[in-house]
């Protein structure tokens, strides 16, 4: 099982509030990428008086300390999610926001075979890819 967000910021040295606490669960529990806008409609459901300046200052903090990361897809609002250990990218559905997380093996082999052709080692990488749902015919 992997760590909770409140469990990484107790181990990288993250104060943490009662108002950070509820951010952190809901980040945790969260698997939509959201934006500071839906984490505070999260947020004040749980505490009312948790104010949107909190929610940017503590997912400032958490991104600052590693802890999530930030993803400014196309659409306006950067978004987040835990960081975790494996690599994923993103297929972004642009109608609808959905965002779907994949690992594809030839893709992996395919940058490495781009990143060698023109001599580099590649170290990192990241993909969005951007689309529209097929209609079911």
């Amino acid at each position: 099982m992997s760590e909770s967000i409140e469990q990484k910021c107790i181990a990288k040295g993250v104060k943490l509030t009662d108002q950070r606490k509820i951010i952190a669960k809901i980040m945790s529990d969260s698997h939509d990428h959201p934006d500071v806008d839906e984490l505070y409609k999260r947020a004040s459901k749980i505490d009312s008086k948790i104010s949107i300046a909190t929610v940017y200052r503590t997912v400032k903090l958490f991104e600052e300390s590693g802890i999530v990361a930030k993803h400014d897809f196309k659409g306006g609002k950067a978004r987040y999610e835990e960081l975790n250990e494996g690599h994923h990218d993103h297929l972004i559905d642009i109608k609808t926001g959905e965002i779907i997380e994949f690992v594809d093996e030839e893709i992996e082999k395919l940058q490495k075979k781009v990143a060698d052709k023109y001599g580099y080692k590649l170290v990192d990488h990241k993909l969005e890819l951007y689309g529209i749902k097929k209609n079911n015919q």
